[in-house]
């Protein structure tokens, strides 16, 4: 997350960028929050400079709910070439020929891909962003350097092929955080005994958000050009990005009590859970936390 500084609008919201191939994450993010002359801005969920589609750009007061989006599942359309392998698992590594695909079609590679739905084990990449003793590993492994890494659960809720012509694997995957798509395409071309590594990849999913809602830096400019007001339009509340939170509404002794980071009665709680919590006049103030004594403690405020 990037800081904020003196300049720029205070505002708060977040937007569904269509992130582009070539660009990093911290990257778009930049050109996005220049465009928006916003004050503060974060985003959440990176994504590799290979990788375009859904990464949604928090500003202001909404960066303090980007944490809770980091937990949850994905969706990506990739592209795979099958028969060689990358140093990188994609396009950018060293390639090199592995197995033949001429027994491979699409009732094996169907029959392959359903060994790979459900909780599995995968060992992260080198080329990863995954740090060791603060270093990110592709640091590492620009350097010639590999270290050991463990093998860590995920799970693939759904892998669908949608074409496979002349050794390119179309798939729409979902799954959950922490999935490595290089490493599941570089696993299920193993499976196959060919090889296999990503040319393209696209993240369609977020949360509950899909890539048709999101917007390319170019189609924000365009906003820009019309007015303020048109690009503020596209801003969704912090709220909306905790689908999956129930929503409390306070009077308002207790608005002001939370305000102050009081703990505040408000009934009775069947368990310990987070909640969103709403003013007196409806607007978003943060998240808390319920307790069994029906108290509600501040977790995440926004000020």
């Amino acid at each position: 997350m990037s800081g904020g500084n003196k300049k720029g609008r205070d505002i708060n919201g977040v937007v569904l960028l269509d992130k582009s191939v070539g660009n990093t994450s911290n990257h778009s993010l930049q050109r996005v929050k220049r465009l928006f002359d916003a004050k503060k801005a974060g985003h959440t969920g990176s994504l590799d400079p290979l990788a375009s589609g859904l990464l949604p750009i928090c500003f202001g007061q909404a960066t303090k709910v980007a944490q809770y989006l980091l937990d949850n599942d994905k969706r990506y359309f990739v592209v795979a070439r099958l028969g060689q392998i990358s140093s990188t698992g994609d396009i950018e590594g060293d390639i090199e020929s592995f197995g033949s695909t001429n027994n491979i079609d699409k009732s094996s590679i169907r029959a392959t891909l359903r060994q790979f739905v459900g909780e599995i084990n995968q060992v992260p990449p080198m080329f990863s962003a995954l740090k060791r003793n603060g270093t990110p590993l592709y640091k590492l492994a620009r350097k010639g350097i590999e270290v050991e890494r463990e093998a860590r659960a995920v799970t693939i809720y759904k892998i669908k092929m949608l074409s496979y012509k002349e050794e390119l694997l179309s798939l729409d995957v979902s799954c959950s955080k922490g999935t490595y798509i290089r490493t599941l395409v570089e696993d299920i071309g193993k499976s196959l005994g060919c090889g296999g590594h990503v040319i393209e990849l696209r993240r369609t999913g977020f949360a509950h958000f899909d890539i048709v809602e999101s917007r390319t830096y170019e189609q924000l400019l365009e906003l820009k050009k019309e007015s303020k007001e048109s690009l503020d339009s596209v801003l969704l509340g912090a709220h909306d990005m905790l689908p999956g939170i129930e929503s409390l509404y306070l009077d308002a002794k207790q608005t002001a009590d939370i305000r102050l980071g009081r703990k505040i009665q408000y009934g009775s709680f069947d368990n310990i859970t987070k909640v969103k919590l709403f003013d007196n006049k409806q607007n978003f103030v943060g998240i808390g936390q319920t307790n069994l004594l029906g108290e509600i403690l501040p977790k995440r405020l926004f000020v």
